[in-house]
């Protein structure tokens, strides 16, 4: 053996561990890397990603349309007629975003939809308020869209009307265990009912288009008011209502890395297929109201009774309608795809701490889907899943996002003036200013009914961005990152070890002790002097070879007194550590059984001193 072997601590000899075997170990426990062909079993293709992103969009047909009748109804049943030419500029609103998130999704495959865009072509405030918006906005969307699932299901079946609330947290409940094992199964479980309502919804448009006449009225008429000139204000708040019939379509560019590769072509086709089928959706639903005169009406929703003139009241109007109240209520797995993508974006640019970046073997954000979960209970819980109450604050947060990616994207076609730059600048212009007279009509109309608090929140988590961002800024200033340190120096090592009788659990932490340390010392606390007398007679016997120092102090307290010994013997030139032996039981609820004197004395050590605090724990086995 050459002495240069011998002064090398992690290289073996004769079946002792070396660096080398060790990095080989390590490798072989590594899972494998994800080339540009690899695939996880755990990614989205795109009937997945229609599934598991593009619910909030395609499910928004069932209360959108309805939400802009509502509003002209109020000018008289003869304003209805302009129901038609509405949603057909909001369809060509929607062309305009399809088209704008496919280029954010190949300008910015890492995800992170208006806020990436926000932050690389319209710089840190922008960014920052895009992040705000879009996350008020998915978490609005779960509690939005459970409440509405649970409404719609109480619709079917009365007797569910009085425990919206009970099914609302039990959908949420769902949503969140199963997102917990992967966006993928997610998308799996959710393939069938996704594909059950589009196939209701285009069969509703075309019976009742074949229809001459309705096959059955349902629900109570209310009294239209006397007809009225309908003003531009009227129909712009029409129109802002009903562009909650698209939100959601930027969901596929937030959740991109969750798609199979290639990334960027699965996601932008997935995209187009959102953009496809809601714009019939939309249309349709709307050439059909105009055919056969819909009117909002009480105890039903306008698509119930176009699915009642289309189907009559027998199975086909339950199935069509138990689908809508389903991907109503799992409509909320978008956020669940997209909103912990995003957050592990701010915690990567350091605005949300580290935790939400890190990934679970799924691999999916685990910690981003249970704040998501919490944010959406506590909201339901605050309305008791009263959508009327969620619907005022729902599209002011996408709305926002959507005006400042398509902005953004227009910057970014003057600064890089591609092939038929000028004709990408102009539609997304156009679409800015359709996004924009949205937002603007909201809160005019919405602020007094609930949009205020979207108007609070959203600076107060800009606020919570830039703090926890000045946060990291000030620790990599103290850890001095991005600048060689010292080269590091052996000090002289002390290990103390808290002890009460001699035992074995008192053997393992002794021995453990000397293996780590030059000098080690037993610390123990008596209360009285025949018990200081008592242990130290105790100690010699067993003749460890070990010092002990017995503490008096009068109430025993092991942590004040140990604390106050550390601190007198804490030196520059030595490395403390403190050696903390635990018991840890064979099952949970045993803990406590015993004391957790180890715990709160690890804790207090590390709040008030800067020794090394070392936990060995014992296994009790019978």
């Amino acid at each position: 053996m050459s002495a240069d072997t011998e002064q090398q601590p992690g290289v073996r000899v004769r079946g002792r561990w070396s660096h080398r075997r060790v990095y080989r170990r390590v490798q072989r426990d590594q899972p494998p890397r994800a080339g540009k062909h690899a695939e996880t079993g755990h990614e989205l293709g795109t009937l997945g990603g229609l599934a598991a992103l593009s619910l909030d969009a395609l499910s928004s047909v069932a209360y959108g349309p309805e939400a802009m009748m509502v509003v002209l109804v109020t000018a008289g049943v003869g304003a209805l007629t302009d129901t038609l030419p509405l949603t057909l500029v909001i369809t060509a609103m929607l062309v305009l975003l399809v088209v704008s998130y496919t280029q954010v999704i190949s300008a910015h495959p890492e995800g992170g939809g208006a806020y990436s865009v926000a932050k690389a072509e319209l710089g840190y405030w922008p960014s920052l308020l895009a992040a705000a918006s879009v996350v008020v906005d998915y978490v609005l969307t779960v509690a939005v869209s459970l409440a509405a699932g649970a409404a719609s299901l109480g619709s079917v079946f009365p007797s569910l009307a009085h425990h919206l609330l009970l099914i609302s947290l039990a959908g949420l409940v769902i949503l969140t265990v199963v997102n917990m094992f992967g966006i993928a199964e997610s998308a799996r479980l959710l393939m069938i009912p996704t594909a059950v309502f589009v196939l209701s919804i285009i069969a509703t448009i075309v019976f009742a288009a074949l229809r001459s006449h309705p096959v059955a009225h349902i629900g109570t008429a209310h009294a239209a008011p006397a007809a009225k000139a309908v003003g531009i204000l009227l129909i712009l708040k029409a129109f802002a209502s009903g562009c909650s019939a698209v939100t959601g379509v930027e969901a596929i560019s937030n959740g991109v890395p969750a798609f199979r590769q290639p990334r960027v072509r699965t996601a932008q086709r997935t995209e187009i297929s959102l953009g496809v089928l809601l714009g019939v959706m939309l249309v349709g639903l709307a050439v059909v109201i105009r055919m056969h005169h819909v009117v909002p009406r009480g105890g039903v929703t306008v698509l119930a009774q176009v699915t009642a003139g289309a189907f009559g009241t027998g199975w086909p109007f339950y199935v069509s309608n138990i689908a809508v109240a389903l991907v109503l209520g799992l409509a909320a797995n978008t956020s669940f795809g997209g909103l912990p993508v995003l957050m592990s974006l701010l915690a990567k640019d350091h605005r949300l701490p580290h935790a939400f970046y890190l990934r679970s073997e799924r691999p999916v954000y685990r910690i981003g889907i249970v704040v998501l979960a919490i944010g959406a209970g506590l909201l339901l819980f605050a309305v008791n899943a009263q959508t009327n109450s969620l619907i005022p604050l729902f599209t002011i947060g996408v709305f926002v996002g959507f005006t400042l990616s398509q902005i953004g994207l227009v910057h970014h076609w003057f600064g890089e003036r591609a092939p038929r730059w000028q004709l990408r600048a102009a539609l997304n212009g156009t679409g800015a200013a359709m996004t924009t007279v949205a937002v603007c009509v909201f809160l005019g109309t919405k602020f007094l009914a609930g949009a205020w608090v979207v108007v609070v929140a959203i600076p107060a988590l800009m606020l919570l961005f830039t703090r926890t961002e000045r946060y990291y800024t000030g620790v990599a200033r103290e850890l001095k990152l991005g600048k060689t340190p010292p080269p590091p120096h052996k000090r002289h090592s002390v290990v103390i070890v808290p002890a009460s009788t001699v035992n074995l659990l008192t053997q393992k932490a002794v021995s453990a002790a000397l293996s780590l340390g030059e000098t080690v010392v037993a610390v123990a606390v008596a209360g009285e002097e025949e018990e200081c007398e008592r242990v130290k007679r105790e100690w010699d016997e067993w003749a460890c070879g070990v010092p002990i120092e017995v503490l008096l102090d009068r109430q025993r307290s092991l942590v004040r007194t140990v604390l106050k010994y550390v601190k007198s013997v804490e030196d520059e030139d030595a490395t403390i550590t403190v050696l903390i032996p635990e018991i840890v039981p064979r099952k949970r609820r045993h803990e406590i059984l015993h004391n957790q004197r180890a715990r709160l004395l690890a804790a207090v050590l590390k709040a008030r001193t800067n020794v090394v605090i070392a936990i060995l724990p014992f296994h009790l086995h019978d």
